[in-house]
């Protein structure tokens, strides 16, 4: 198990909801979010979720609080990405969004898996 101060010092909750951003801008941009797109309303619905859990985080709180928010985030993050992966959306960019949501919750290893699977190319320059 990591010590708990190294991933706190990995997370970054204000800027967790910039990548959020980033990664609603892209979902749009490749049409997945429409009312008609495949798993558009799961998806939507759960980036809504995430992007409201994020909401409150201006600053990172004390250790033990920001590693609980960030693992709630996380597990929203990963309802997020099951309902992305239900659709046929995939791109190097969302891919290295979702990489980056993860690294900001603390997460590194677990965003690079997710990220492939969200169409990060491997051999991508910002890996």
């Amino acid at each position: 198990m990591p010590d708990p101060y190294e991933r706190y010092v990995q997370i970054n909750l204000p800027h967790s909801r910039t990548v959020l951003a980033r990664i609603g801008r892209m979902l749009e941009y490749l049409g997945a979010l429409s009312p008609d797109a495949a798993g558009g309303s799961a998806l939507h619905a759960a980036l809504r979720d995430v992007e409201r859990a994020a909401d409150p985080y201006d600053e990172d709180p004390a250790p033990g609080p920001a590693v609980e928010a960030a693992d709630a985030l996380a597990a929203r993050a990963r309802t997020l990405v099951a309902a992305l992966l239900a659709t046929p959306v995939r791109s190097d960019r969302l891919g290295q969004h979702v990489r980056n949501l993860f690294e900001c919750l603390g997460l590194p290893d677990e965003g690079a898996e997710l990220s492939l699977r969200c169409g990060e190319k491997p051999d991508s320059l910002m890996r």
